[in-house]
């Protein structure tokens, strides 16, 4: 793919992997890269410290034991020494020569996770559990990355490097199945990055803080436009003393960017304060999740630009209606009829219309992601998460053989259903809803792909009692046991969906299927009930089990059901295991519901933000509609004294009152409602259990903003009630 191509400088690849510091000390788990020579020039890093990768690194596999170690491991495991080129660094028991130290601010090329050392990938046998990598064509384990050649686009590359793919992979037709086509993504768009989760949910956030930013300034430049009407004399008497309308416009907008600018002071001061929030949204955990977002000089730029924007466009119509005055007449006026007469009360009904169409959409919005977070603990995920502990080690860095580590596990389960208080114990390759995926290419017994039809599917590799552990019915068959031994019959437990795709209306148990793990035949003894695999809202998807005694697998997930809180028994699983090895290094010791959040943490982000952002507009639109109100009935003060003079009573006049801000409530509700249920479907991929146009949410807001529009009238309306007509009739 790299030689011959004319869209690019150069490609690069890469894989990240746990690895674990070894010789001084515990050992301890960190994460890293296996990557190409020239992974640091196509991405244009240079190390403040010795050098990247030489050509010479990517020639021959295990013999390029060179390191490039990241800035925070230099300064948290080095002491920052300056002379650290040259030294050696231990990992998974293999020596190798640190040859670099990368700058503070890189962290890797997979953007929200942090790595922390750098290996040249054809060591990638000592550092990756799985055979020789390097050589399987059946595995598409590497990212691979590409600078684009000055004035070619995204596009062009892609449509090149798909041709050569699809070239390629005719040479190799029982390797190569599935996907033949290549898309190009910006680096920081990598959708197999953690921004898999921040990509659809971001431009939201966005979007919904614009509109609260719009939802503010209207409500701004509705009280600045009331304020407007108190300061005619003052612009009158100005004007006829000579001041030109610019110059009364100019000081107009002065006072308004003082406004936008004080807000935007103190946007900054909470957005400091505020700016590690995310990461406290996700559950602790050994993957090197790492979100830095530093309120720099480009943020301070932006809050800058926008409030001055917004200071001038939100300030300029109140300024220019203001400055509108003929001098003689204002002052010829008596107060009354000064105030701006109605079409300054038309346009500020106008304003408190569109501050209520703008809060009810965020309201919406709030609620249907609050309902969604509460409906995701209902959905059912296909097994039991309460009451189970998890906790994971890893034998290959520790430097366990096959038959060790097959008997470490089989020391470790005894070990750990002895102990009181837990009801059963099995390990797993991988969580349910997890991040870390597992997978395996299958040839079902009688099923015939189509054309380039990909055979990949999710698997776990399981020790006998997993189903009981986590409470998985088995509708047909039966689980695995001790005796499915390395020496007897090759067995796989299938799910109901695997058993409906490729084996319709045929009796499961018996058939049989090769698995590109061992390239060997399993023979189905178990059909398990449909779970979900890696989301809450995916289908039921084709899904496999491997006995750990015939698939051996390295890495491996405690699964322990407890009587009690499963964070309990985290001490008691960890003594377990340093009894058999004190220096395995273990992590995320959690329990199962835990771990779950992290399926769940973008709607859980969305809840909080959107949450206050509703509230945040549910008090702008109270206070929108009171300020209006109480302007339009104090406008109106010498009309409602001459209707009590004339027998009005006070429930007239409260329905008077409340009448002219209901009315315009329910002009916004009208105009929000549409605007809802156009703009909701675009939050449908970020919804559990929720429909974007979800009936309660909708009439819920309805209801709770009417409740608060009629309190914001009350509070004018009752202070009308309470006028003395003749006091009224006087009024000035």
């Amino acid at each position: 793919m790299r030689d011959g191509q004319q869209s690019l400088t150069g490609i690069a690849t890469c894989m990240f992997a746990p690895m674990s510091l070894t010789g001084k000390g515990k050992p301890e788990r960190i994460w890293g890269m296996v990557a190409s020579a020239n992974y640091f020039d196509v991405l244009g890093v240079r190390p403040i410290l010795g050098r990247g990768f030489l050509p010479a690194d990517d020639e021959k596999p295990g013999g390029a034991p060179f390191a490039v170690i990241s800035y925070r491991l230099w300064q948290t495991h080095f002491a920052a020494n300056p002379a650290i080129v040259g030294q050696s660094i231990e990992i998974n028991q293999h020596s190798y020569s640190i040859v670099g130290v990368t700058p503070a601010v890189f962290q890797g090329s997979i953007t929200g996770l942090r790595m922390e050392i750098w290996v040249p990938i054809m060591m990638e046998a000592q550092l990756m559990p799985g055979g020789d990598a390097l050589h399987d064509r059946h595995n598409d384990w590497l990212f691979a990355y590409g600078r684009l050649r000055p004035g070619v686009s995204r596009q062009q590359a892609g449509e090149e490097m798909t041709l050569r793919l699809q070239r390629d992979a005719k040479n190799y037709p029982d390797e190569h199945k599935g996907n033949s086509s290549v898309t190009a993504h910006p680096l920081w768009r990598n959708p197999f990055s953690f921004n898999i989760f921040f990509a659809p949910l971001l431009p939201v956030l966005m979007a919904i803080a614009g509109l609260v930013l719009l939802l503010a300034c209207a409500n701004v430049a509705n009280l600045m436009l009331v304020r407007s009407v108190g300061r005619r004399r003052e612009i009158a008497i100005r004007m006829s003393l000579g001041a030109s309308r610019w110059r009364l416009v100019r000081q107009l907008l002065v006072e308004s960017l003082m406004l936008a600018l004080a807000g935007g002071a103190i946007a900054l001061l909470i957005t400091l304060w505020t700016a590690g929030t995310l990461m406290k949204f996700l559950p602790a955990m050994d993957f090197p999740i790492s979100l830095v977002i530093r309120a720099d000089r480009n943020v301070l730029l932006a809050t800058a630009i926008i409030s001055v924007l917004t200071g001038v466009l939100f300030g300029i119509l109140p300024a220019l209606r203001a400055s509108s005055v003929a001098p003689v007449a204002v002052l010829k006026e008596d107060t009354a009829s000064a105030s701006g007469g109605t079409r300054k009360a038309r346009l500020a009904g106008g304003l408190v219309v569109a501050q209520i169409s703008l809060s009810l959409l965020l309201l919406i919005c709030a609620g249907l992601f609050i309902r969604s977070v509460m409906r995701a603990g209902q959905i059912n995920p296909g097994f039991n998460a309460h009451d189970v502990l998890i906790a994971s080690y890893d034998l290959f860095p520790a430097g366990y053989a096959e038959e060790q580590g097959a008997q470490f596990d089989r020391q470790l389960v005894a070990r750990l259903e002895a102990l009181p208080g837990v009801q059963s114990v099995a390990l797993s390759s991988r969580v349910p809803l997890g991040l870390i995926p597992d997978s395996t290419t299958v040839k079902p017994e009688g099923y015939v792909p189509q054309a380039n039809e990909s055979l990949d599917m999710p698997m776990a590799i399981v020790s006998p009692n997993l189903f009981r552990t986590m409470q998985i019915p088995l509708v047909k068959g039966r689980d695995f046991t001790l005796q499915d031994a390395k020496n007897s019959q090759r067995v796989v437990i299938v799910n109901e969906a695997f058993v409906g795709r490729y084996w319709p209306h045929q009796e499961a148990l018996g058939k049989q299927l090769n698995s590109d793990l061992t390239h060997e035949w399993f023979t189905v003894v178990g059909v398990a009930r449909d779970t979900k695999v890696s989301t809450l809202t995916e289908k039921p998807t084709p899904f496999l089990f491997l006995p750990l005694s015939q698939v051996y697998h390295a890495s491996m997930i405690i699964h322990a059901r407890v009587n009690g809180d499963p964070l309990a028994f985290g001490k008691s699983v960890e003594k377990s295991i340093h009894e058999l090895n004190s220096d395995l290094v273990v992590f995320d010791v959690t329990s199962l519901e835990v771990n779950e959040q992290m399926n769940t943490f973008p709607q859980h982000i969305a809840g909080t933000f959107v949450g206050a952002f509703g509230l945040l507009a549910l008090v702008l639109a109270a206070v929108g509609i009171y300020g209006v109100t109480a302007y339009t009935t104090r406008q109106r003060t010498h009309e409602i004294g001459i209707r009590m003079a004339l027998g009005a009573n006070q429930e007239d006049i409260l329905r008077l009152v409340l009448g002219q801000g209901l009315r315009l409530t329910f002009i916004g509700l009208g105009l929000g409602l549409a605007a809802s249920f156009a703009l909701t479907r675009y939050l449908s991929s970020l919804l559990l259990g929720v429909t974007s146009t979800d009936a309660l949410t909708f009439a819920t807001v309805a209801i709770l903003l009417c409740a608060v529009a009629l309190l914001a009238c009350f509070l004018p309306a009752r202070r009308a009630m309470r006028l003395d007509p003749m006091a009224a009739l006087h009024y000035e």
